[in-house]
């Protein structure tokens, strides 16, 4: 049985980042840190980025009662979870265990509420609820044939625009231009520097804050382009609702790089009929409440309003993430 004064752990993993944290029953945070991604198609060394994020916040809060690892593709490809689970086993013993990272997310943005997440980050998916522990899950079919929307979706239509102009098919020369000038390459090297990279997901993800950048700058392209990712977001959300029984107006909340956007923002804002609900938490404190309710806290609204307090008073950006702005 846990000791009273036991502190739980939560882990956030997506696909360009993963956050790591440490609280108290107070709501306090007493660590966190963020690390690489841990998607395991794209880093094959995910086990070692987990067990390195893990151990360095044992390494200062050793009283972990209970865990939470929030991890891509969890309950979705059976291999894959199997893995997840054995080594969150490994690494943590009972007081660990492993769940979806949009689950998690969803736990954090809408506290126990019911209504829909929208997870734009490097793919999409949206977790819908009704409050009462009937829940859907939407989209997240990765980016062989899914993840519509999402940052990753975002880059490589930008990539594709610009290569149709670029050779002659279209006349989208200034978004091409644009767009080649913010990733500092030229048509000559654009294959070579795409084909090349070493987590092509991850940084083709990175060219949507650029596409927001040009939308914002007035660039008619880049703005279609973040309407069509609103859009498909948009039916997601829709569709999540309906999924869940959901009637009347749909309370929605968000968390992704993608939702930085003011205008994809206001396009689902015009698609959905109603602004969206700020997040009550960030992914990362939808895994603290997963290990709190593991040890029987209060993790009622009160708590959840003291973590989110403490969350806002730490640091948890990586260089990387600086100038990947997803």
């Amino acid at each position: 049985m846990p000791e009273a004064d036991a502190l739980v752990l939560g882990l956030d993993g997506g696909g360009t980042k993963t956050a790591v944290a440490v609280a108290d029953r107070a709501g306090m945070i007493l660590f966190a840190q963020v690390g690489e991604s841990v998607d395991p198609i794209a880093n094959p060394a995910w086990r070692e980025t987990i067990a390195a994020l893990v151990g360095a916040a044992l390494a200062v809060c050793p009283e972990i009662g209970a865990a939470v690892l929030g991890l891509p593709f969890f309950g979705e490809i059976e291999t894959l979870s199997a893995a997840q689970a054995a080594f969150c086993a490994d690494l943590l013993g009972p007081r660990g265990r492993a769940d979806n990272d949009v689950k998690v997310a969803f736990d954090g943005a809408l506290a126990g509420a019911a209504g829909v997440l929208l997870l734009a980050g490097t793919g999409s998916m949206a977790w819908a609820g009704d409050g009462r522990g009937r829940e859907a899950r939407i989209g997240g079919w990765g980016d062989a044939f899914g993840d519509e929307g999402s940052a990753y979706w975002i880059g490589r239509e930008a990539l594709s625009r610009a290569s149709r102009a670029l050779d002659g098919r279209t006349a989208e020369t200034a978004f091409a231009d644009g767009l080649l000038g913010a990733l500092g390459h030229t048509a000559a090297d654009l294959m070579a520097w795409c084909y090349g990279l070493d987590n092509r997901r991850a940084a083709i993800a990175a060219i949507a804050s650029s596409v927001d950048a040009l939308a914002v700058a007035g660039d008619s392209v880049a703005a279609a382009l973040l309407d069509a990712a609103a859009d498909h977001l948009a039916e997601h959300a829709v569709a999540g609702w309906s999924a869940v029984g959901g009637t009347g107006p749909m309370p929605w909340t968000f968390a992704g790089g993608v939702m930085r956007s003011r205008h994809v923002r206001d396009r689902l804002t015009t698609r959905l009929g109603s602004p969206p609900i700020p997040p009550h938490l960030p992914p990362v404190g939808g895994a603290l409440i997963g290990a709190a309710r593991h040890l029987a806290w209060p993790a009622d609204r009160t708590w959840c309003e003291r973590l989110a307090l403490s969350l806002s008073d730490v640091t948890t950006t990586s260089p990387a993430e600086a100038h990947q702005g997803n």
